[in-house]
């Protein structure tokens, strides 16, 4: 019996270790579970605000930043329509919606009492509600958030809730941003494709023309070429590609730039297999090659070779464009590949801005050229990454 009751207390001293072991482990104090409580309850709100500001994202953020301001109830308005109330009250929204209309109209906020909410029902909390606007980034808030008070709303009620009103104006302002990268990263695409396909189709045509009467099934084949590498690079879907497709898409253009050069333009390519389903902006290859082909060799006497390479590197593909042509003088890209008179390189910069958008800093381009020493340009990227889909 002795026995048995040593091992009971042997047990129960265990479990009292352990227990103290994770509160050591855990949130052991109550201002640290406040913290955590309070960064979990900003998260709820930031990924729906992060999408922009609609009723459906409204009403997920409405519950988490009413939770933290401690308000009876909450709304979020643009000043024309109520997006989303949680809580209680909403049977003042429209005068919660008015009272919205004169704070963004002067850009200040607003404190009502119960005077300024006169209501009908006998039950009615409502006592009074803050009106704060969401600041943004020109300085005009569009939008404001209501707190609603079932007492005079207090200094800690006021304060808490300009606070919410401007974290959530901050990630409004975030989402701002990532849509103007998105257009931005669009815009910089088709002004790649202006940039870049004027110049080849027409040379493209004027090389095409020239077997017509002498090798027409020449010319047919280089036509099938031509107009299967105008439908990738004018593609409407999608913001990347796999190293697949833009490889195949640059085979077509080499195989019509050689119709043109003849036996003057030689190719090399070594390219790892694994490699080839990797995901990569879309044309973020075919400028590099057209820039070896139309600046490099074009203007060098003889014959002229251009080398692709793609290496498997790990959790990256490492891939460079190499040309033995003219080259050019390094300090041309001293300050960030600048476009010269005649365009030359914007399709670099282009190339360097869009990798460094995607990928982060560390992934632009790196150039190696000198006056007579042809160019090679690197470029580095994840095998995968979030958000890249091709």
């Amino acid at each position: 019996m002795l026995a048995v009751v040593a091992v009971l207390a042997a047990l129960a001293a265990a479990v009292v270790a352990v227990v103290r072991l994770r509160a050591r482990r855990g949130i052991a104090t109550a201002m640290q579970r406040a913290t955590y409580d309070v960064l979990h309850t900003a998260a709820l709100a930031a990924d729906p605000l992060r999408a922009g500001l609609s009723p459906g994202t409204a009403a997920k953020a409405a519950r988490p930043l009413r939770t933290l301001v401690g308000a009876a109830g909450l709304t979020i308005t643009d000043g024309d329509t109520c997006l989303a109330f949680d809580g209680r009250g909403s049977h003042h929204s429209e005068q919660f919606t008015a009272a919205a209309v004169r704070a963004l109209d002067s850009q200040r906020s607003i404190v009502l009492s119960a005077s300024d909410l006169p209501c009908d029902l006998v039950d009615c909390i409502v006592r009074g509600a803050v009106v704060a606007p969401l600041p943004s980034p020109d300085g005009r808030a569009v939008a404001a958030i209501v707190a609603v008070a079932d007492d005079h709303p207090a200094p800690g009620l006021v304060q808490a809730t300009l606070e919410a009103a401007r974290w959530a104006g901050s990630q409004l302002a975030l989402a701002e941003l990532d849509s103007s990268r998105e257009r931005l990263a669009k815009a910089e695409v088709r002004a790649l494709r202006a940039q870049i396909s004027p110049h080849f189709i027409y040379n493209a045509l004027t090389a095409i023309g020239s077997f017509v009467r002498t090798d027409p099934e020449r010319a047919r084949e280089l036509i099938l070429e031509f107009a299967e590498f105008t439908r990738y690079s004018f593609r409407a879907h999608g913001d990347f590609t796999t190293l697949a497709e833009e490889l195949r898409s640059i085979d077509r253009y080499l195989t019509i730039e050689r119709a043109r050069f003849g036996d003057r333009l030689q190719v090399r390519l070594q390219i790892a297999p694994e490699v080839l389903p990797v995901g990569l902006p879309f044309l973020c290859l075919q400028p590099l090659v057209e820039n070896a082909v139309r600046h490099g060799l074009s203007r060098k006497p003889g014959v002229g070779m251009v080398s692709i390479e793609a290496q498997d590197a790990g959790a990256e593909c490492h891939i460079t464009v190499e040309d033995d042509g003219v080259g050019m003088d390094p300090a041309v890209f001293a300050a960030g590949m600048p476009e010269t008179d005649d365009g030359q390189h914007v399709g670099l910069a282009n190339v360097d801005e869009r990798l460094r958008s995607v990928f982060g800093d560390h992934f632009g381009l790196v150039v190696e050229t000198a006056p007579g020493a042809g160019t090679k340009v690197s470029m580095r990227v994840p095998k995968f990454h979030p958000g890249v889909r091709a």
